[in-house]
């Protein structure tokens, strides 16, 4: 009996996700994705590199096709089906054939409708990943009507799930995913100190609203901006942070939320809403002060200076255990 698991390639989030579930599984596992075998992932867990599906792609004829002009949607019924790109044939037929060969039982989706579809026609038990955001459209339906299971990583009632609500019986709210569940603190927070991480603001802005809190008496890091201020481990800087200046995507605020940082999340443009939705479920819960993706320098400044006088209970966001229980329900899934 083997575990599947399909990861998107948009982003770190899905294989974050994946990395920090993984240690806890019992089962073996084999892993589906577009991205390269990431760094660090133990040896015993096998990856499946897929060929891509939206890159461009030659026709009988000789011309070359965009897959964005071959009715991907089927109308509005999947998201990403293009007719005839042999990357997409291809990486749905490895799926299936590597199924097969290798005695997949159950196939965890994060995240493809179209995985899920696929997933449930082979017969396999089905576990598909969902984010927030408002998802009511019809292939998001399809996806939740076909699942066996539905891992939603956040606790449950903090982002409005609408979608969610028929399907309340398949549903399992694991809390948020941290890759740092369980890591302690070294070294006590500094005052009056800030981390940008990522890159949350344009860069004149950040620049901008760098120098006026250093005006303002803090200590400005800045980290993850540009390939050259990535960093590997950013715990340390999370940890010892005042405030903390973040994006609102799912694996950001399990970040924030294990650190247990006073934060600003400031909400990306993400498809469906999703970032909004969830900054606006921090602010409601009082666990961070949110800024919309247009804010300018002055405007996040006085958010920073707002968040340092705050005492967020993040245990609300039920880090704490969370990749345990996700491991938890994707095995009770199996026969």
């Amino acid at each position: 009996m083997v575990i599947g698991w399909y990861v998107h390639h948009h982003g770190y989030g899905h294989v974050a996700r994946f990395l920090a579930v993984t240690p806890h599984l019992r089962t073996p596992v084999v892993a589906f994705s577009s991205m390269p075998r990431p760094a660090g992932l133990a040896a015993g867990v096998d990856w499946i590199e897929l060929p891509p599906d939206a890159d461009p792609f030659p026709r009988a004829d000789g011309s070359t096709a965009d897959p964005r002009d071959a009715d991907p949607t089927v109308r509005g019924h999947l998201h990403w089906a293009p007719h005839d790109h042999p990357g997409h044939r291809d990486r749905l037929a490895l799926i299936a054939s590597t199924a097969a060969e290798r005695s997949v039982t159950a196939l965890v989706v994060d995240v493809s409708v179209e995985v899920v579809a696929l997933a449930r026609l082979l017969g396999l038990r089905t576990l598909a990943m969902t984010q927030p955001g408002t998802r009511t459209d019809a292939p998001h339906a399809l996806a939740y009507d076909l699942a066996d299971a539905i891992l939603a990583p956040w606790p449950r009632g903090a982002v409005c799930a609408d979608a969610l609500t028929a399907h309340a019986d398949r549903v399992v709210w694991t809390g948020g995913i941290s890759r740092f569940d369980g890591r302690e603190r070294d070294a006590p927070r500094e005052e009056r100190s800030v981390l940008l991480l990522g890159r949350v603001v344009d860069e004149h802005v950040r620049e901008d609203a760098v120098a006026r809190l250093r005006e303002r008496g803090w200590d400005v890091t800045s980290a993850g901006h540009d390939p050259s201020s990535r960093v590997d481990d950013p715990w340390p800087l999370l940890a010892r942070s005042t405030v903390v200046v973040s994006a609102a995507g799912q694996n950001s605020v399990a970040d924030l939320a294990a650190a247990g940082a006073r934060a600003v999340v400031v909400a990306q443009e993400r498809p469906f809403d999703e970032q909004r939705d969830t900054a606006a479920a921090l602010e409601r819960w009082g666990l961070a002060r949110q800024g919309g993706s247009g804010i300018d320098a002055a405007g996040l400044v006085a958010l920073v200076e707002l968040a340092a006088g705050d005492d967020p209970d993040w245990s609300r966001w039920q880090v704490d255990g969370a990749a345990a229980r996700m491991a938890a329900a994707i095995e009770a899934a199996l026969p």
